[in-house]
C-alpha cells in the first residue's frame, strides 16, 4: 500500500512539473498584442525582443514568484498546524510590505546601487523576522504558539504604520503606494532574474528535503520529538526559510496574497496531505496560478492591464470565505 501511495505521489508531482514548463512555453504567448510567430523565429523587432525581454522574464518571474508564496504557506501551515495560516499569519508579508512603504514615501529610488523598494523591503521583513523569532523564544524553545500570537501582533503594528504612512504621505506617492500594495508582476532584468530562481530554487530545496520531518510535525511537537525530530532547530529553519521566500518574492512583485491559501488548501483536500508531494506539487501549481492570472490580466482589458495581485484577491476573497464556511 505504501508503494502504492508513493507511485501516486510521484505522478502528481510529475504532472504538476509537466504544467509547469507548459505554462512556461505557453503564457510568454499571451498578452495584450499577438506576435508573429514568423518575426519572432527569426529574430526581427519588435516581435522578437517583445518575447525575450518582456513576457519571458515576467512569466518566469511570476512562475517563481507564485512556487514561492505557495510553498511558504504551506510550510507555515505545516508549522502552526493550521490549514488557513499563511506568510501574513507571521507578520513577514506586512514587515516587508512596511519597509517598502517607507521607501515610497521618502521618494527613494536607489540604495546601495540597487532599487531602494527591494532594499526597503528585505529590510522589513528582516526587522520583523527578528522580533518575531526574538519574541517567540521561551526557555530557548521555540514554540508555533509563541510564534503564532507574536506574529498576529506584529502584523497588526505593521499595518497600523502602512495605514499612517499612507494618509502622510502626498499624492502622487500616495498613489505609487496604493499601486504597489495590489501586487503586480512586471520583467525584469535577466541578471536580477537569475539571482531571484537561484535563491528560490535553494531555499525551496532546503524546506522540501525536510518534508518527512514536517509529516511528523503535523502530528504534534511532542510526536515529533519522540520520532527524532529537532523541533525547535526544525521550526527555526522553517521559519527563516518561509520569511526569505515570503521577502525575496514581496521585494519583486509586491504583498499578492491568497496564493499560498488557495493552492495548498487545494493539493491537501484533492490530492494528499503528506509534505513530500503536497510541498512540490504547492510550489509547481502556486507558480502556473499565479503566471495565469499575470496573463489574464495583460489581455482582459488590453491595452490596459489588471494587477496580478487584483486578481488573485477576486479569486482568493470568495475562496476564503467557502474554505471558513466549511469549516476548514
Amino acid at each position: 500500500m505504501r508503494t502504492l501511495e508513493q507511485r501516486e505521489g510521484r505522478r502528481w508531482v510529475i504532472g504538476a512539473a509537466l504544467v509547469f514548463v507548459t505554462a512556461m512555453l505557453a503564457l510568454p504567448l499571451f498578452g495584450p498584442s499577438a506576435l508573429n510567430l514568423d518575426r519572432v523565429l527569426r529574430r526581427q523587432a519588435p516581435d522578437f525582443g517583445i518575447l525575450v525581454q518582456l513576457r519571458i522574464s515576467r512569466t518566469l518571474l511570476a512562475l517563481f514568484a507564485g512556487g514561492a508564496l505557495s510553498l511558504g504557506g504551506t510550510l507555515f501551515q505545516a508549522m502552526l498546524r493550521d490549514a488557513l495560516a499563511t506568510p501574513y499569519t507571521m507578520g513577514i508579508s506586512t514587515g516587508a510590505a512596511l519597509g517598502a512603504v517607507i521607501v515610497l514615501t521618502a521618494g527613494w529610488q536607489t540604495l546601495l546601487g540597487l532599487p531602494a523598494i527591494w532594499i526597503g523591503s528585505l529590510t522589513g521583513a528582516a526587522l520583523v523576522m527578528f522580533l518575531v523569532v526574538g519574541g517567540s523564544i521561551d526557555k530557548r524553545q521555540l514554540s508555533a504558539f509563541n510564534l503564532l500570537l507574536t506574529g498576529i501582533a506584529v502584523n497588526s503594528v505593521c499595518s497600523a504604520l502602512i495605514v499612517l504612512l499612507h494618509s502622510l504621505a502626498g499624492v502622487s506617492r500616495s498613489f505609487s503606494i496604493s499601486r504597489w500594495l495590489i501586487g503586480s508582476v512586471d520583467s525584469t532584468s535577466y541578471p536580477s532574474l537569475l539571482t531571484f530562481i537561484t535563491v528560490i530554487t535553494v531555499l525551496s530545496s532546503i524546506v522540501i528535503l525536510q518534508a518527512k520531518s514536517w509529516n511528523l510535525l503535523a502530528v504534534g511537537e511532542q510526536w515529533a520529538a519522540t520520532r527524532g525530530v529537532r523541533v525547535p532547530r526544525l521550526m527555526l529553519t522553517g521559519y527563516l526559510c518561509g520569511s526569505l521566500l515570503t521577502a525575496g518574492t514581496i521585494a519583486l512583485t509586491g504583498p499578492i496574497g491568497f496564493v499560498g491559501l488557495i493552492i495548498p488548501h487545494l493539493v491537501r483536500s484533492r490530492v494528499t496531505s503528506d509534505h513530500r508531494v503536497l510541498m512540490p506539487c504547492s510550489f509547481l501549481l502556486g507558480g502556473v496560478l499565479l503566471a495565469s492570472c499575470d496573463s489574464l490580466g495583460r489581455v482582459l482589458l488590453a491595452p490596459a492591464e489588471i494587477p496580478a495581485g487584483a486578481i488573485m484577491a477576486v479569486i482568493g476573497g470568495p475562496y476564503l470565505v467557502w474554505l471558513v464556511r466549511n469549516q476548514v
